[in-house]
């Protein structure tokens, strides 16, 4: 089973992998921002560049079993996410 969310963020692509086989990925503007390896649930990390050239923090949550769900904040704001697959 593989899940993918997608949002933008000022200028910025955001996508969250989450898969059985090769666990959890973070990219921004397709660059890897981080990896893990989890079971139920999993928090990744990682950075962006705004409009004003400041560097914000990005968080995202994975967890579920049978029906995966996944959040995402931006500098401590929740984000919405579009599932595409």
């Amino acid at each position: 089973m593989r899940s993918i969310w997608i949002t933008n963020f000022e200028n910025n692509e955001i996508r969250i992998e989450n898969s059985w086989i090769n666990g959890e990925k973070l990219f921004v503007n397709n660059e890897l921002q981080d990896d893990r390896l989890s079971f139920l649930s999993s928090n990744l990390t990682g950075n962006l560049i705004n409009k004003n050239g400041e560097k914000l923090s990005i968080k995202a949550n994975i967890s579920g079993f049978f029906k995966v769900d996944c959040r995402l904040f931006v500098d401590n704001r929740k984000l919405e996410l579009t599932q595409t697959k």
